[in-house]
Order: C-alpha cells, then structure tokens, then sequence
C-alpha cells in the first residue's frame, strides 16, 4: 500500500477526476504528486485560488470533452478524408473554445490573471463557419455549394419521375399486384406482383418475398430513369467528397492551432477542476512555507462530513520555551481520534503540496521532501510477516528514507509485541526520528512513551480528550499535556541496527540489568546467552525462554552481536529528492527585469510579435503594445524576440509608438509652459 492510498489521498483524487471533463485533464490529474519545488507550488496554488474566484464571481466555465480530435486532426494531416459527423464534432469543439474564450473576457473584469488565458485561444471563426455553414446533423448541408444543391435537385426530381411511373403501372394491373404501394429494393422501385403474374410486367425482377408468393419487379418505364439517376448519384458523391476534402485541408493546415487550444483548454480544466474541487469541501487556501512549520485552525479530513467533524487545532515546528517542536507524541482512549487526527494533519499537507487548498479555516504548511506513513497493521500472509514483524520492516524503511525535510506519521507506535519491549523500541524508534530533524507524529498508549516525551528536547505530549462521565471520546487535541515476547529479536531478525536494540532493551529493561550482564563477561556464547531472549534454533528454545521468564527464573538479555554483524546492519539512508526554494527576494525581481521598455517580444502559443509598453509588475504582468491593441500578459507567456538597445537610439522617445498624438502635443506644450493643469488621457 503506497501513501497515498494510507493517507486516502487516491479517494481524494477520484472526487477530483470526476469534476474534470478533458481526457487531458484527468491525465495530469493521476499523475499529480506533492510538489518540490517552492516557486512551481506557489503558482500552482495561485492558480487554484484564482480558478475559485472566477467559479464563485462568474460561474462554471464552458468546458467540454475533447475526446477524438486530436485523432481527426492527425488523419486530416495525413490526407484522410473526414466523415461529416468527425467534421461536425471538429467545428463543435472550436464554438466551445469561441465560448471559453468569450467567458474569459468577461471574468477580466474582476482582474483575475486566470482570466488572461483569453489570449491564447484562438476559435478559428473561418473554420468553424465553413463547418457549420456545409455540414449539419451529421451531413453535408444541400447548400454547401451550387452544384450539390442542383444536382440533389436533379436527384429528386428524377425520383418523383420513378415514383409517378411505378405508381401508373400499379393502378393499371391492380389485379396483378400483391399489395397496394410501391417500395424500394437493393436501391431500385420495385412493385409489389403475385408470382403468377411476372409475365404481365415488363420489367426485371430484382427481389423476391420470404415466401417466394410475391416478386418485386423494377418496371421498364422506371428502368430507364436508372441511369440518369446513377449518374446524377454519382456526381453528387463527387462534389460531397470535394467538399469535405476542402474542410478536411482546411483543418490540417491549422492544425497546430487547434492542438494548442485543446492544451489550453485541457490546462484550463485541470485548474478549474481544482477550485471546484476546493468549493466542494470548502476548501481555505494555505500559507507555504520552508521553515518546517505546520499550523491548522479548524483543520479537518475532507472526506468526513463536515457537520459531524470535530475541527482540529494543531501546530508543529513552533517554538516553545526555546525549543523548536519537531515531534508529537499522542496519547488518549482506543476510538478517540488519534489515527485521523494524524492523518488529518498528513493528509491536509500533501493536498497542499499537490496545489490543492486544505479543509481548514486557516493554513500554514511547509514543503515537505516525502510522506512517511506507518498506519494500520500490514499484515501479509502471503510473505508470512505478522502485525509486529510488518510494523518494524515499515519502521525500517522509513528510518532509511527520513531526512530533516520529511514528515513522519506513526500509529500506534512499538504495538503488536510485548509492552515492555515494545516500549523499548517505541523510544529508540522516537530518537532516531528524532535525529534525523524530521518533523513527526506518532500514536502511542505506552506511559513511558509519554515520559520521555515529556523529558525530551523538541519532543512534545498531546492528548485526545476524554469525557469521564459519558465514557466517550470528545475527538479533540490538547497539545502540550500527557494524557512477554521476542520483539528484539525479531527486530534483529528484520535487520534493526545493534545501537536501537541497546537503547530500545536498556529502556525495556533498565540500565543496570544491561551493565551487570556485559560486566559478567556475556560474549554471546555462553549457553545462558543462547536461552536469552534470541535462541539459536528457533521454536523450542523460545518457548522455554518464554516459560522461564512467566515464572520469573530468567532474566531478559540483550541480543548479542559480533562487529561485523553491527557493520552489516547499520541503516543505509536512502536518498530522497530534495526540495528547491525559490528566495523571497527575487521572485519580484525576476519578472521586473525580465523585460525592458520598448523590447521586441513574441507572445505565445500565437507567436506574434509586440513591443513592452509597460515593464512587469511585482505580479509578472505586463503590458505589450500590439498591432491592434495593448494586452495585458504574464511574463511567462512571453519571450524576448529583439532588445529594445538594438531598436532605438539611446534617449528614444517612447511616447511616440505608445501615446497618442493628442497627449504627446499637450505634453510638449505643458513642458514649454505654454498651458498649465492640462490633463493627459491614460490608454490602457
């Protein structure tokens, strides 16, 4: 079981795909893992803030599915004709990106950068006019051109010719006919004759009844329209198949075009699918930070019904009596909420990592290097590992992966063994967390636990709260107050490095008990030391060794170990990818000279050219100067083509390509003192 589905992430992830409506988007939605980088989370989580105002201030957007069309677009480059209906659902999929585009430019005006997406959208209006004015319902429309209009005229009339025919010879030999209408077989008109009378009818017979009582014979006097029907069938199959190789060449060649507007539209629907996502569970949007701090007011697991859920108010990594806090250890009554208390926390952090807001009145979350999760039992027959022996191999794995960047959750810690030992390995696990700098949560009901929590350097108790008088859990978190087996050797067994088996038996055990025994020379061959607590050859030692200790004949020993077993099992770290901050001070930095005044740049997907009118503000929005008009744009959308140094002269008078000639005119004169108080009209 991988973290996301301990932590339930993957349930969080299949609420999420179904607000999603693009193949595209819910591709990138699967693929979505907590983010490393600083300045990567920080858009991602702007762009679900905004995503939600757009949602709440000028509703749903008009996003489609977009299933097929990248298929018609590469058949339409290799020379393929479309079908009507390919055609068809093409020219649909340009009228939503005409109308996502036109709800983009209506959401500016509530000066959402989401809503600047507009300008990469482009509908294709020739394309999408020529579809609708030539294909409709699934056909290539009578009006599509001249000739298909008159040919299909032709066509008609020729059938009216046919039928009028069919219908004379009818009336003259109803006594021949079988039944009292004409009809149409393998694409002649046919009547209907009794068998008897197949002399009587100058025609060809084309088809027969089940029975073999009734032939449909194709009359002469229709017969010979045939021909000129064929023709004209013919004709129009030739004019159809010219035009839809027209508006086939005319989506190949803007083909690049359309793959473009369906990226924009499948990132749009992502983003969109995040804010509704956050509207559903009502969701806040978090604080990030680097500085190993976690703070939750109202927090709670989104999954859980929000009227019935306890609010959760947590805080980690903060400083107390000059201690940073690194670690909690929780205490309090079986179903009291300690495991989706924790999950809570862990759960909360990872959606915001991903770019997703969190279920809490207010967030602070720092960016964490991995999840690190022991939950539940693990229990696995089919490798024979049982409650304990799966809980110290997770154990084990998460101590190789820790680092002072990650976040550790642990439930019910040193569980599924003997309490004393248990105990013991639950305290050696705690310091080796400890250690490493991680910040971690852990589940405990072991007393001790909670005492050397309390005793410890950056290590803090919390309880779950309990009614006394009702006897049932309240659910809620008060931080900062306390509320006989082989487990040894089996974690030696597991491969626990011989350090945490001292320190996890001299806690069990006591120190003095451990000291004695070494001081009486146990090297680990002694036959008493072979009884201890880790027997040789396996059932039957053990159970005498356990019988001997439930009488209280034999004392508990520490598994012995040789140097090169010690060497052997030391912990391997394993490296883990480490997160990329982004300096506060140069965020603004970087869009703000990213561009000068008067710089030539390419606006992308369109790539066409304009020249920086007003430098990036500390958002990374420009203003650029466009052939036709002045946009407002992100700095990311755009690239440098020519600096403006290579343009103009040094004290280039800007004003001449950006102002009109009104202002210009009034400047000069204000400048000359000719005119006092002259106002200058600002164009955006």
């Amino acid at each position: 079981m991988n973290m996301e589905q301990i932590l339930e992430f993957d349930k969080i992830k299949e609420w999420w795909l179904g607000l999603a409506l693009t193949d595209g988007a819910k591709e990138e939605i699967r693929k979505t893992m907590p983010c490393l980088s600083e300045s990567e989370l920080l858009v991602r989580q702007r762009e679900t803030g905004e995503a939600r105002q757009m949602l709440e201030k000028g509703g749903n957007p008009p996003l489609v599915s977009l299933a097929g069309i990248r298929d018609y677009l590469m058949a339409a480059e290799k020379g393929d004709c479309l079908s009507p209906a390919q055609l068809e659902e093409t020219g649909i999929s340009l009228v939503a990106v005409m109308r996502l585009r036109q709800y983009l430019e209506r959401c500016k005006q509530f000066e959402i950068p989401l809503a600047y997406y507009a300008e990469n959208l482009d509908a294709l209006e020739d394309v999408k006019e020529m579809i609708q004015l030539q294909i409709r319902s699934g056909q290539v429309d009578d009006g599509a051109s001249r000739l298909l209009k008159s040919l299909r005229s032709e066509i008609g009339r020729v059938r009216e010719q046919m039928q009028e025919k069919a219908d004379a010879v009818m009336r003259a030999n109803k006594a021949c006919m079988s039944d009292s209408f004409s009809t149409v077989r393998n694409g002649h008109i046919c009547i209907p004759v009794k068998k008897e009378y197949k002399f009587k009818i100058s025609g060809s017979v084309i088809d027969k009844s089940a029975t073999g009582s009734t032939l449909f014979i194709e009359p002469a006097a229709v017969a010979k329209y045939a021909e000129e029907l064929q023709i004209l069938q013919i004709d129009e199959e030739n004019e159809e198949r010219r035009i839809l190789y027209t508006l086939t060449a005319m989506l190949a060649e803007q083909a690049e075009t359309m793959r473009q507007n369906m990226k924009v539209m499948e990132k749009l629907d992502y983003i969109f699918s995040k804010g509704k996502l956050s509207m559903e569970y009502d969701g806040t949007a978090p604080e990030i930070n680097t500085d190993r701090k976690i703070r939750f007011k109202d927090a709670r697991h989104p999954l859980m019904d929000k009227t019935v859920c306890v609010p959760l108010q947590f805080e980690l990594g903060n400083e107390k009596d000059g201690n940073i806090i690194r670690g909690i250890v929780i205490t309090g009554p079986n179903t009291g909420g300690k495991t989706v208390a924790i999950k809570t926390v862990a759960l909360n952090c990872m959606m915001a990592q991903c770019g997703l807001h969190v279920a809490a009145k207010e967030a602070c979350v720092c960016m964490n290097s991995n999840f690190l999760c022991d939950i539940g039992d693990g229990q696995n027959l089919s490798e024979n590992l049982s409650t304990f022996s799966a809980h110290i191999t997770n154990v084990l794995d998460i101590l190789r992966k820790v680092n002072a960047d990650s976040l550790v959750i642990m439930d019910e810690l040193g569980s599924g063994t003997d309490p004393t030992e248990g105990m013991g390995i639950a305290i050696a696990i705690l310091k080796e967390l400890k250690k490493s700098g991680a910040l971690f949560l852990v589940t405990t009901h072991y007393p001790e636990v909670k005492q050397y929590a309390e005793q410890e350097e950056n290590i803090v108790n919390a309880r779950m709260t309990f009614d006394r008088e009702s006897l049932r859990p309240l659910y809620q978190m008060i931080i900062g107050e306390a509320g006989e087996s082989c487990a040894l050797y089996i974690a030696k067994q597991l491969g626990m490095p011989a350090a945490m088996l001292r320190t996890a038996a001299e806690a069990a055990y006591g120190r003095k008990q451990c000291e004695s025994r070494h001081a009486a020379g146990g090297s680990g061959n002694s036959r008493r030391e072979q009884e201890a607590g880790v027997p040789e050859h396996g059932g039957t030692e053990a159970g005498k060794d356990l019988c001997e200790e439930r009488r209280g004949t034999k004392k508990h020993e520490i598994p012995e170990m040789t140097e090169s077993e010690e060497e052997e099992t030391v912990l391997r770290k394993e490296s883990v990818p480490k997160i990329k901050k982004c300096r506060k001070e140069n965020r603004k930095q970087e869009a703000a000279g990213k561009f000068r005044l008067g710089d030539s740049v390419m606006i992308y997907p369109d790539r066409k050219i304009g020249i920086v009118c007003r430098p990036a503000d500390d958002r990374g929005v420009l203003q650029v100067q466009m052939p036709d008009k002045k946009i407002w744009i992100n700095h990311k959308r755009v690239k440098l083509y020519i600096k403006a140094e290579e343009l103009y002269p040094e004290d280039y008078d800007f004003s001449i390509l950006f102002d009109t000639v009104e202002n210009r005119k009034l400047r000069h004169r204000m400048e000359k003192g000719h005119i006092e108080g002259g106002e200058i009209t600002v164009v955006e």
